[in-house]
């Protein structure tokens, strides 16, 4: 199909004259189009026609631009919102669990009712000497330091620890991932039947969120809630949920110097709501119980801050928080949404919080530097894929993090490795 010589012709300024005319704008190049959308924009000239005309050229630039400013297509008011959502298959979901724990026995036993129709992945710590028990009657494939050394072989990551289980979300080939620690058992929610968590987080992540304009009716999409009255019609489709975040019952993921100044102190509170996590507003992702989409953000998940003294208890690690912050600005950067609240899991206590203040007490001080770095990190509007918004964030953490202490520079390495190693294995397995 020959270009039309009529709007090549056209310089930018002429072009901006005669947007009435013109009926395909797909045919300009992409930098073109951008200062065309750009001066529209400051002319006052971006009506709904005009930024249909720009966002059906399907160009990536321009649509990452379109979505970095929050500029969307008006609405006609709609009836209530539908509470139907995308269905999605059992071979489309692993279970992925990082095995710090020999004996599986009564953890698998007891989540046989949620997990027994999925894929499970299990990644044995590799500090582990034993064999891993597992029971009978589970779909699974278990992964070994050995497996570990053959596929990354020389690399700063490190897969020990609570790491192990993001070797399992790099060999995954399923769409969706849910993770949960093997201290973990299922709760049961205030009527006494058992949470399935893998289909409270598909809920989560198949019905779109809502990060721009906070619903204070909590989450609209879930039965018994809807928008409530002021909420913009034109901000209402939402926007794509790419990472779930659960909660915990019994022991709170609380730092180890709270949980030795309240050590009786146990979460009982079943609270029956899910939250879209606003835009720009960062958070502490537990990786205790989480799920995501793993074609949208999987690059963003990774084992990269490492604590000189980190442990084999959550309160001395530090991987998860990190990750989830970085996963929080991608996620932001691309218009994908996060969410928390719902399912719970049973949480059984591990260690001893007094004996892991010293150890964790470098990463509570590190968080002073960490949060305002991130509050303030904005991605190039160009940058429009997962693994490359890490490879910018990555680049910005080794710049300003790097001179602060020597673990963030570390941590920078061990993100432009992770998704070197993410491109590879995809291309391995393609």
């Amino acid at each position: 199909m020959r270009t039309p010589p009529s709007l090549l012709s056209l310089t930018v300024d002429s072009a901006l004259l005669n947007l009435s005319n013109i009926s395909d704008l797909s045919p300009l190049p992409e930098h073109i189009l951008l200062d065309l959308f750009l001066k529209t924009l400051r002319a006052g000239k971006l009506n709904e026609k005009v930024l249909k005309l720009f966002i059906a050229t399907g160009k990536d630039e321009v649509l990452a631009l379109i979505r970095s400013l929050n500029i969307r297509p008006i609405v006609d008011p709609v009836l209530p919102t539908s509470k139907s959502q995308l269905k999605i298959s059992d071979d489309e979901i692993d279970i992925v669990i990082g095995a710090l724990r020999t004996d599986l026995t009564a953890f698998l036993n007891d989540w046989r009712p949620v997990f027994s129709r999925f894929h499970l992945i299990i990644v044995k710590d590799p500090d582990l000497k034993e064999e891993l028990k597992i029971p009978e009657g589970f779909n699974v494939d278990i992964y070994t330091k050995s497996d570990i050394d053959r596929l990354v072989g020389s690399s700063s990551i490190l897969f020990y620890g609570y790491s192990c289980r993001y070797f399992g979300f790099l060999v995954s080939r399923n769409k969706y991932i849910v993770s949960v620690d093997d201290d973990c058992f299922p709760a049961k929610d205030k009527d006494g039947s058992l949470v399935d968590i893998v289909a409270q987080h598909a809920a989560n992540l198949t019905t779109p969120a809502t990060p721009f304009f906070f619903n204070t009716l909590y989450d609209p999409y879930r039965k018994g809630a809807d928008f409530v009255r002021g909420y913009p019609f034109s901000l209402r489709s939402g926007v794509q949920c790419a990472l779930s975040c659960g909660l915990w019952l019994n022991l709170a993921d609380y730092d180890a110097p709270t949980q030795a100044l309240k050590p009786e102190q146990r979460n009982s509170r079943y609270v029956d709501a899910v939250l879209t996590v606003p835009a720009r507003a960062l958070m502490p992702m537990s990786g205790i119980n989480i799920a995501f989409d793993r074609e949208l953000v999987g690059p963003a998940l990774f084992p990269a801050l490492r604590l000189a003294g980190e442990g084999k208890l959550r309160w001395e690690t530090m991987e998860d928080i990190w990750s989830g912050m970085c996963a929080k600005v991608v996620c932001d950067h691309l218009g994908f949404g996060v969410k928390s609240g719902l399912p719970y899991v049973w949480r059984t206590e591990r260690g001893n919080a007094i004996d892991s203040l010293r150890k964790e007490w470098e990463g509570v001080k590190l968080m002073e530097e960490v949060v305002p770095f991130f509050q303030a990190l904005r991605l190039k509007r160009t940058t429009v894929k997962a693994e490359d918004c890490v490879i910018e964030v990555a680049k910005e953490v080794k710049e300003q993090l790097g001179k602060v202490d020597p673990v963030f520079g570390r941590a920078a390495e061990a993100m432009v490795d992770w998704v070197r190693l993410w491109r590879a294995v995809g291309s391995s397995s393609s």
